[in-house]
């Protein structure tokens, strides 16, 4: 798999337009999710919502990654090893952005006790958490050189 024709450009694409597209893949993939929802909760036969909510986010979570790896990190595979710890980290990064995002939601509801502070702190949470994500996705999960020391054990 090539890069894409961007990432060869010196410098890469602007901040502006993986900004962009980042928050793009955070609705795409949010849309993923509530449809592989929707869909698994009129089919299922047994506990229709868990079953959803796991269904979903996993159909959200591999869209997400595989939009990130190639239109905002431009990364290529590097063996399976490289591929299991990339993987792997994105899953821990996404759930410390929850983390982030439902504890802002939550004090923000505490705080002020009203739906308009619990959505205020939703937004903030996100916005916070997926901005931390994204650095610590370029700097851990899709970083050149870990990827390398990992594509040695491949």
């Amino acid at each position: 798999m090539t890069s894409a024709p961007e990432a060869r450009l010196p410098g890469g694409p602007r901040p502006h337009i993986i900004a962009i597209r980042y928050g793009l893949f955070a609705v795409i993939a949010g849309a993923m999710n509530l449809g592989a929802q929707a869909v698994t909760f009129a089919i299922a036969p047994i506990q229709p919502l868990a079953i959803s909510i796991l269904v979903g986010t996993g159909v959200g979570f591999v869209v997400k990654y595989l939009l990130d790896k190639r239109w905002i990190f431009f990364d290529d595979y590097h063996g399976a090893a490289a591929e299991t710890q990339k993987v792997l980290l994105y899953g821990a990064f996404s759930v410390a952005m929850t983390a982030i995002f439902w504890g802002f939601e939550i004090a923000f509801l505490a705080i002020w006790g009203t739906n308009f502070a619990k959505y205020a702190g939703a937004v903030i949470g996100l916005a916070i958490g997926n901005f931390l994500k994204y650095l610590l996705d370029r700097g851990i999960t899709f970083n050149p050189e870990r990827i390398r020391k990992a594509a040695k054990w491949s």
